[in-house]
């Protein structure tokens, strides 16, 4: 039975890990039989109103910052059978997946805030690179592959972010591009394989606008992650 290690980054889709992704990826990897475990770093984030709200300076508001520990929000999505990232170890699992979301790119790493000056929090840093350098495969959905973009670009990696090709340079997939990585435009539920360096990423969000294209994608990574691991 092969089992996956996933990354989470919080609970919300502006703040944390996409709960349509993040579900869907569980999913699929439960539907092929296989087992899943959830990681998280520990930090505080600021937290960001997931309603639509009107900026106020009164104390008391949802736009007050409110800070959360990512490992405490990230155990919502986990039913709470979630380990800290320190315990991660490559060889005791087939893959590593990461779901998207903005905690992607403002909890895991800085890209949300520095873009091109991005950097990755050493324990997620850590992760993708020991299971790069174990021969085991990564995955990735929505923005989570910029945080793969900055770890892997100088192994010049191919990874999607969308339909976009990366020749526009203020774009994620620009920033990707200026990292090393071969960027391929892909539709919502496409998939974008890197035999070679063991890189499997699909856009969810970056290109879906129905749920279904999100389940779809994750779907379609896995089974890819399947026959990359020779089921």
């Amino acid at each position: 039975m092969k089992k996956i290690a996933i990354i989470l980054s919080g609970c919300g889709n502006r703040d944390g890990s996409e709960l349509q992704e993040s579900l869907s990826l569980m999913l699929s990897i439960d539907r092929r039989g296989w087992q899943y475990q959830c990681f998280a770093p520990e930090g505080f984030f600021e937290v960001v109103p997931h309603v639509d709200v009107e900026e106020t300076e009164e104390e008391g508001t949802l736009l007050d910052m409110e800070q959360r520990d990512i490992f405490v929000e990230s155990a919502r999505i986990a039913r709470g059978n979630l380990l800290p990232l320190e315990d991660y170890r490559p060889e005791d699992y087939d893959a590593l997946a990461l779901p998207g979301g903005m905690g992607a790119a403002r909890n895991l790493s800085t890209f949300a805030f520095d873009g091109p000056r991005m950097e990755v929090i050493d324990g997620v840093t850590d992760a993708i690179l020991e299971t790069y350098r174990a021969k085991k495969p990564v995955v990735a959905m929505c923005i989570a592959p910029m945080v793969l973009a900055k770890v892997l670009g100088r192994y010049e990696i191919e990874l999607t972010l969308g339909p976009a090709d990366g020749s526009a340079p203020n774009t994620p997939a620009g920033v990707a591009k200026g990292f090393g990585c071969r960027v391929t435009p892909c539709g919502p539920s496409d998939v974008c394989v890197d035999s070679e360096h063991k890189v499997i990423t699909t856009p969810a969000y970056m290109a879906a606008t129905r749920i279904s294209e999100i389940f779809d994608g994750a779907a379609n990574m896995v089974d890819a992650l399947a026959k990359m691991l020779g089921e």
